[in-house]
């Protein structure tokens, strides 16, 4: 059966390994041809020795402050936790902190998890708000835990560190190399060709790990230059679900877009509206 819809004629490279599967299908109903290429893996989180080592360590001396970025990744921190019967533990540590969400999907898991945020990042949803806020309240000498989601948040993590905070990172998201090169190549030939019209983004590490493999086969300069000209049509487009996934891409000097929200459903109605505008529609 063909379907028709709004992405009909649009060729689509998806590099996610999460929700991947939830993206293929959205895609699909939409019309689009989807070329699939998840450029890493996410580590399975009750295998990942570091964040059991991590989680002890913060039982044994607790934090004041806690940022929570992603709801899926708090719950997530959690529900491993109890499996390696330190939930409660960690439960009572968090209970103890001050508790910060970086918007409405962390603050839920926090309430879901039977717990409350003392402040949340409404306004935008943004590592930055967080940031403002918390150097606007002074953490000089305060020891603070936050949960990344993907983006090693470097100036974010330095900005508190010179203001004196204690920073400890909790890795609930951690990448492999992709589980299946053969798509990757697959993926990143189409765009060198420039045989797909745009490609996905849901997570900094995404672009990185396509940036990394490409350069290994000696094609980063044509993959870069494809994406730097896929705004102006020329190329393949970069659409991002935000802009912590786009900053990578920023940084070689692609400009892509992105949805005001940072969800899948908003980014792929994005494209929707990008393609209605390239048809004139």
């Amino acid at each position: 059966m063909i379907v028709s819809g709004p992405l009909t004629g649009w060729r689509v490279g998806v590099t996610a390994d999460r929700r991947a599967d939830d993206q293929l299908d959205l895609l699909r109903r939409k019309g689009a041809e989807v070329v699939h290429g998840p450029t890493m893996r996410i580590v399975p989180l009750e295998d990942d020795a570091q964040l059991a080592a991590t989680t002890r360590a913060l039982l044994a001396d607790p934090p004041a402050i806690v940022v929570a970025t992603t709801g899926q990744g708090f719950r997530g921190w959690l529900s491993v936790a109890e499996s390696w019967g330190l939930g409660e533990e960690l439960a009572r540590v968090l209970a103890s902190a001050t508790l910060l969400a970086r918007g409405p999907k962390a603050r839920g898991a926090i309430r879901g998890a039977g717990l409350r945020e003392a402040w949340s990042a409404d306004a935008t949803e943004s590592s930055p708000e967080v940031l403002e806020h918390l150097l606007a309240t002074g953490v000089d000498g305060t020891r603070i835990v936050v949960q990344r989601h993907g983006d090693p948040m470097t100036d974010f993590l330095a900005a508190l560190r010179a203001a004196g905070a204690d920073v400890t990172t909790v890795d609930v998201y951690r990448w492999e190399p992709p589980p299946d090169l053969p798509a990757v190549d697959a993926l990143i030939d189409a765009i060198v060709a420039r045989a797909v019209d745009t490609v996905t983004f849901t997570s900094a590490p995404a672009v990185e790990g396509l940036v990394h493999r490409a350069e290994a086969r000696g094609l980063r300069a044509e993959v870069v230059a494809a994406l730097r000209a896929g705004l102006d049509g020329g190329g393949v487009l970069a659409c991002c679900v935000g802009p912590v996934t786009s900053a990578p891409l920023e940084r070689l000097g692609v400009v892509g877009i992105a949805p005001e929200r940072f969800r899948l459903g908003a980014m792929v109605k994005r494209l929707e509206e990008h393609a209605r505008a390239v048809a004139g529609v």
